[in-house]
């Protein structure tokens, strides 16, 4: 099997991967830890199998760096709350299989797609292309919405500042039962007045965090502490402080927008195309 057969054996099963992540987020509302573990696997043995029959380390050496590099920056990204966890995961797993190439002399490393990792074209890719997917998703909610539909003129006074926070707070929020609480949801404010609730969710070093209300009726109130939702052990200790009376039966979660179709279409792009922001820099310039 030469390196082309191999290349092309990785793009096909990275598309094949970043489909099912995209039905599994779609389905299921994330995207499960085994996919993106299988395909980080599929990604170093490829690419040790490549430094194997060509005889250069750069390969492999590629790979392990653009997975490194991919997750530094798109964890700090998810720290910031503009995805969530298993979209940093898809990212990595992503730049494991189709690295860089970086010139490093000694070793005979030569670029091979560009001078930084592949996956940043993606997610610039991903970015771009989400605003479309955006605008419809949210689209879509206002017009499911019965409050919107009992209040039509949200829509007409768009630009009032309390209008438009009540018309995003009754559209992207959904009140759901805690026993039906599931891991990945996004928890949104949920004020209470109990210390005691304060320590077990401090204690439970999840992915819940309390803090300090302004409201005069109640001291505190906890929520999701970024975009990638409760874990487990957050769905765990809010039923049991539901079933101790300790929180209210019901609170309120964000509808939290599906990355991973962007995600999916960012990288065929960037297999096709290349970086999109790259392509329209250079059509502005000859315009001009």
């Amino acid at each position: 099997m030469n390196f082309s057969s191999i290349f092309l054996i990785q793009i096909i099963v990275t598309v094949l991967f970043s489909i099912l992540a995209t039905i599994f987020d779609l389905k299921k509302n994330f995207v499960p830890d085994w996919l993106n573990n299988l395909l980080v696997a599929f990604g170093l043995s490829s690419n040790l199998i490549l430094t194997m029959v060509t005889s250069n380390v750069k390969f492999i050496l590629a790979s392990i760096i653009s997975m490194l590099i991919t997750y530094a920056i798109s964890y700090l990204l998810w720290q910031l709350h503009l995805w969530g966890g298993g979209d940093v995961k898809l990212f990595t797993s992503i730049a494991t299989v189709i690295p860089f190439g970086i010139n490093i002399e000694f070793l005979n490393i030569f670029p091979l797609l560009s001078v930084y990792p592949f996956t940043f074209s993606v997610i610039l890719n991903s970015i771009l292309v989400s605003f479309p997917f955006l605008v419809v998703f949210t689209t879509r909610l206002i017009i499911k919405n019965k409050f919107i539909k009992d209040n039509a003129d949200l829509l007409i006074n768009i630009f009032n500042y309390n209008a438009l926070r009540l018309l995003i707070k009754n559209t992207l929020n959904k009140p759901v039962k805690v026993k039906d609480l599931e891991e990945g949801m996004i928890v949104n404010k949920y004020s209470f007045n109990d210390d005691h609730v304060c320590q077990l969710i401090e204690e439970s070093n999840g992915n819940l965090k309390v803090y300090k209300s302004k409201d005069k009726e109640f001291k505190y109130y906890f929520k999701s502490r970024s975009a990638g939702g409760i874990t487990q052990r957050d769905v765990t200790l809010l039923k049991v402080m539901c079933a101790q009376k300790f929180i209210s039966d019901s609170l309120c979660i964000k509808l939290g927008f599906p990355f991973t179709p962007s995600i999916m279409i960012g990288l065929i792009i960037a297999l096709s195309y290349g970086d999109l922001m790259m392509l329209i820099t250079k059509n502005l310039v000859l315009v001009i």
